[in-house]
């Protein structure tokens, strides 16, 4: 399933994927493929994405239940 959450995030935040990347420490590669919803971030990406953000994880990585 695609984050948009965290594409929205990044872009409020005026960052490139390159640039939020730089600053959690991997490829803009890896965020692309989050924002995708082809790779799995460890807890430790999660929590270093948010803070780059200022958002929490529930912001960003946890999937609403449609009933």
């Amino acid at each position: 399933m695609k984050n948009i959450k965290l594409k929205v995030a990044r872009v409020a935040k005026d960052l490139s994927q390159d640039e939020l990347a730089k600053l959690v420490g991997v490829s803009r590669q890896t965020i692309g493929l989050i924002e995708q919803g082809k790779y799995n971030p460890s807890l430790n990406l999660c929590v270093a994405i948010c803070k780059a953000l200022s958002k929490t994880l529930d912001d960003l990585f946890w999937e609403e239940d449609e009933e």
